[in-house]
């Protein structure tokens, strides 16, 4: 399913696109080796996340760094490795005081230049949940286009220590549509013209990610339908002011059919319908109670039976009769009412049966904690070819 899904991206956005993988989506090394074998580089927000794709192999000139929450301690480390002779592709800033504080860090390093992209607030109503809305006025991310003259300055404009080379955008995850995405796109490259005219090193467009993994039946726009919008929104900056390259950071849509969450029944019990509580819930995956996101549940067994009669549980589609199954409210093992998977028919199940939650690969393993003391689960990779591989240990 990853490499389906780089395959998607890869047509949409063909080199010489800059195709970096979001690593918030998912931030084991070995799932940034999967895909980055696919060709992509990585894009992190965090000095962890970056210690995490050096260690799946990529080398700093494909990574970018960007985020509203850089510490210090990551704005030193991206001018410690310019010093050093291995600069990270761009980082990308949020504020004028960021630019500010980035260059005088940069500036005690001594003759070093440090690409930067600037995060564009697009204002525009991004058709997803609003938790997952990073583009609209109101959110925390980006500068607005004054905010954003003011943090070029601030890094010593067209010939200072942080060298300008464009912008940086992210309307939200799971979208809809492509409509605010597109008015986005629009108004970045509106901007990006205007600063191309006056600095020659403004090159640069990164439209984000935010390409939707839905449910089965549910519609939704490939990353192929955004791309066709990018042609028309070209054409009409003039060419001395087009950017001349362009980089895309999917994230969820390359990982998240990937992955699969494993859960043992705990509990069966009669609740004006039945409900069943899994060993598995909000510290595994966060998401339904974080922002009432649904995730398909297929069972594996049924009264400890496989459904597909096979030797051993697996993801193929049940063979049980339809007749079997009736609604079934889900809920994780955690002290909290707010754990809850929401209602999916399922068969009848006793302790000890198993399911499979989909859609797991994205914001599952990224956003586990330890809460009530649970340990991290293992990551389990499998390949068609090396078989079952631990991608990471069970965590404590």
């Amino acid at each position: 399913m990853l490499a389906e899904a780089a395959t998607h991206v890869r047509l949409a956005f063909p080199d010489p696109w800059l195709r970096q993988y979001s690593v918030k989506a998912n931030d084991v090394p070995a799932v940034i080796a999967a895909v980055a074998s696919h060709g992509f580089g990585a894009n992190v927000v965090s000095s962890g996340e970056w210690a995490a794709a050096r260690k799946a192999g990529l080398p700093n000139d494909r990574i970018t760094l960007e985020g509203i929450g850089k510490t210090p301690g990551d704005l030193r480390a991206a001018a410690r490795a310019a010093r050093e002779g291995r600069p990270l592709r761009w980082v990308a800033i949020e504020s004028p005081e960021e630019a500010a504080a980035l260059a005088t860090i940069v500036r005690r390093q001594r003759g070093v230049r440090l690409d930067v992209l600037y995060r564009l607030n697009p204002d525009v109503v991004p058709e997803t949940l609003a938790g997952l809305a990073v583009g609209a006025g109101a959110s925390k991310f980006g500068m607005t286009e004054t905010e954003l003259a003011s943090a070029i300055e601030a890094g010593g404009g067209p010939d200072g220590l942080l060298r300008p080379r464009g912008i940086h955008l992210h309307v939200g995850s799971q979208l809809g549509a492509v409509d605010a995405w597109r008015d986005a796109v629009r108004r970045a490259l509106a901007v990006a013209a205007l600063w191309r005219g006056s600095i020659e090193s403004f090159d640069t467009l990164d439209v984000g990610g935010g390409f939707p993994v839905f449910e089965a039946g549910v519609p939704a726009p490939t990353p192929a339908r955004f791309a066709r919008e990018l042609p028309q929104l070209v054409e009409v900056v003039p060419p001395d002011r087009r950017p001349t390259r362009l980089a895309v950071e999917p994230g969820r849509f390359l990982v998240a059919r990937a992955g699969w969450l494993v859960a043992r029944v705990l509990h069966v019990r009669d609740r004006g319908g039945r409900q069943v509580v899994l060993d598995a819930g909000m510290t595994e995956l966060v998401r339904p109670a974080l922002y009432g996101a649904r995730h398909p549940i297929l069972p594996l067994t049924s009264l400890g039976k496989s459904l597909d009669d096979g030797p051993t549980p697996s993801l193929a589609p049940v063979t049980a009769s339809p007749a079997a199954f009736e609604p079934t409210r889900v809920e994780g093992p955690i002290c909290e009412s707010t754990d809850s998977l929401g209602v999916h028919d399922l068969p009848p199940l006793r302790r000890g049966d198993l399911v499979a939650i989909a859609d797991a690969g994205a914001y599952a393993a990224s956003q586990s904690s330890t809460y009530n003391g649970r340990p991290r689960p293992p990551q389990v990779l499998l390949d068609s070819r090396r078989g079952l591989t631990l991608g990471r240990r069970r965590l404590a």
